[in-house]
């Protein structure tokens, strides 16, 4: 039924729990899986001539990024590898992780979004949102929702 399972991930407990699953399901189906991370862009907060003391230049920055990508992704790879299901990494920057999600499961050719809610329900799910709801709300993609 589904060939190709987008894995959004955090770097969360729950996001590892909800990847394991979704290897799961990859390998009923025979799919395979793309996991991605959205990074947050860089911004610096310069004004002037004045550097903060806790500047960090963009290629340090990059690299920190990188390692983060690596680690989250890497964590999905060896899931999948376990299972023997094909698994790519994939990360994108955004400041909007539910446009890189959707933008990612549209590049990538998904059949399926599989990925974690945290599950924030009354003032906190108001102030903080939800990635998972936005992704809902606005993606033609299936989603399936773990909890």
């Amino acid at each position: 039924m589904f060939k190709h399972i987008l894995v959004p991930t955090d770097g969360s407990i729950l996001s590892l729990r909800a990847a394991k699953h979704a290897v799961r399901l990859a390998q009923v189906h025979g799919a395979r899986i793309t996991a991605f991370y959205a990074a947050p862009e860089y911004h610096a907060k310069i004004a002037g001539d004045y550097l903060p003391a806790n500047f960090v230049p963009p290629a340090v920055f990059e690299k920190q990024i990188q390692k983060t990508a690596d680690k989250y992704l890497g964590q999905i790879r060896k899931l999948a590898a376990v299972a023997q299901v094909a698994c790519a990494g994939v990360y994108a920057s955004n400041d909007s992780p539910y446009q890189a999600i959707i933008k990612a499961a549209k590049t990538g050719k998904c059949d399926l979004i599989f990925m974690a809610s945290h599950g924030r329900r009354g003032i906190a799910g108001l102030l903080v949102g939800s990635e998972t709801a936005k992704v809902l709300t606005h993606c033609t993609t299936p989603v399936l929702v773990y909890r």
